[in-house]
């Protein structure tokens, strides 16, 4: 979902510079670490087995180049789909130890801002040499899955391979392109594949609030602005793919109750907590069959509904407490993921994420009976506290951004009155969402009617201090 534009045009500009230096957010890289990943992109060290064949093709956001992922979907014998997931092998271009793997160890993430992005590793791989780009062969780690026609997972292998891939595409093209039934025949069945996925996912009792997220953009002209954006069917199917792959690098992991690795965890909501989320979908008039699943009831919502929204909202409960959690040994005494509803780990996005690295290293061991070699053995400890601290800077720097953009485009307008939703009431305040501008913030007045539709008028837009506030008028 895009909603209408908005911009305060008296103020000439927003300054993310300074959230970067206010939070931390690395620079330019050293001119060492550059050198380095110069260097090992002149040397590329292609695996034996050759997966060339395979007609893969990436699908990312439009002008993207740090490309981690490619697919493949074909039909399976006896049913179902065999998957082919190409993921980049950045191990095979960072040398442990070396001044990529230290400076990556410090970043953590890619930090993403509206006027630029800071990458984990420095162009001449992220964007070039460990990138999928359709523009000759690349070493990868090829996951193999195999995908009944329930969504459950048949079988799966992991190797390193040589892959090219065929195109890179878009989500709205390929979104188009599947409309019309005119997309690559490596890609026809995502449809069908995604949707037997996602019904796997409610069988497993996966939650998935579904609520669409601000995005701060700019606008033709050079401002910015918040919109509120809903994922295409696409980016949820893919999206699947992904969770499938992290879900089989759990499965490799845990093993057979002796293991090693570093899953991404959630713990499982405490039971105690549902008749108060029944409470609140009784009074918002959201069906909640009798024995069913919190997963199951956000599932069947329409979060473009004021109601369905705040509900969501509530649930966020939920998914409290993301952490990573390494092993070596017996697996941890809660190793599922809530919001997957099944054992997770990260090993898709290594070109962005520090942690899948090491993980895809786990398992390319734990596939092939090796060792796991011992510089990825060795961080495993270490990766939990370091992935705690970047995301945490991250979602700082993305409230940040919100926040002070909010601000921004309403900056001329405190005074004016929006209709609002209600999507949080308390005592003395609660939040609301107007929707044009997209905006969420603090509504000061007591008790507030959860999930209604009311008047609120704009008391304050203080951009250098990220803050806006509404008052309730009827």
């Amino acid at each position: 979902m895009v909603l209408r534009r908005f911009r305060a045009p008296s103020i000439p500009s927003l300054d993310f510079g300074a959230i970067r230096a206010e939070l931390g957010v690395p620079g330019p890289f050293p001119a060492e670490v550059e050198a380095a990943a110069e260097a090992a992109a002149a040397e590329p060290h292609l695996p034996d087995h050759d997966a060339t064949d395979l007609e893969l093709v990436t699908i990312d956001p439009a002008g993207s180049m740090d490309l981690d992922q490619a697919v493949a979907i074909a039909p399976a014998d006896g049913g179902g789909w065999r998957v082919s997931y190409a993921i980049a092998d950045v191990a095979s271009w960072v040398a442990p130890g070396g001044p990529v793997d230290v400076e990556a160890r410090a970043r953590t993430q890619t930090f993403y801002l509206p006027d630029g992005r800071t990458p984990l590793h420095p162009p001449a791989l992220g964007e070039a040499a460990a990138s999928l780009l359709p523009d000759g062969p690349r070493p990868a780690v090829l996951w193999t899955i195999d995908v009944a026609a329930d969504g459950t997972t048949r079988a799966i292998d992991v190797r390193r391979a040589v892959v090219r891939s065929r195109a890179q595409l878009t989500y709205a093209g390929v979104q188009e392109a599947l409309d019309a039934g005119t997309a690559p025949e490596a890609i026809r069945a995502f449809p069908d594949l995604g949707r037997a996925l996602l019904a796997d996912a409610r069988a497993r009792n996966a939650i998935e609030l579904g609520l669409p997220e601000q995005e701060v953009v700019a606008t033709p002209d050079g401002h910015w602005t918040v919109e509120l954006r809903g994922d295409l069917a696409i980016e949820q199917w893919n999206a699947q793919v992904s969770l499938l792959t992290g879900r089989a690098a759990a499965s490799l992991m845990l093993g057979a109750g002796i293991g090693i690795g570093i899953l991404r965890t959630l713990p499982t909501p405490d039971p105690e907590s549902f008749p108060r989320l029944q409470r609140a979908a009784r009074s918002l008039g959201i069906d909640w069959p009798d024995g069913a699943h919190p997963g199951a009831v956000l599932a069947a919502l329409d979060t473009s509904r004021p109601k369905h929204a705040a509900f969501a909202d509530l649930a966020a409960e939920l998914l409290r407490g993301a952490a990573y959690t390494a092993f070596d040994g017996p697996p941890p005494a809660d190793p599922g993921h809530a919001g997957v509803g099944a054992p997770y780990a990260h090993v898709t996005a290594p070109l962005r994420r520090l942690v899948d690295r090491f993980g895809t290293e786990v398992c390319l061991a734990v596939a092939a009976g090796t060792e796991v070699p011992a510089w990825a053995k060795d961080a495993l400890p270490q990766l939990p506290e370091l992935m705690a601290a970047g995301d945490s800077r991250s979602h700082k720097v993305d409230r940040a951004v919100v926040d002070a953009t909010e601000a921004f485009v309403l900056a001329d307008r405190v005074g004016d009155t929006f209709p609002a939703s209600v999507v949080e009431s308390g005592k003395d305040y609660g939040t609301v969402a107007i929707e044009d501008p997209a905006i969420r913030a603090r509504c000061d007045a007591k008790r507030l009617p959860l999930g209604e539709e009311i008047t609120v008028r704009c008391t304050t837009a203080d951009v250098a201090a990220r803050t806006v506030r509404f008052e309730r008028i009827a």
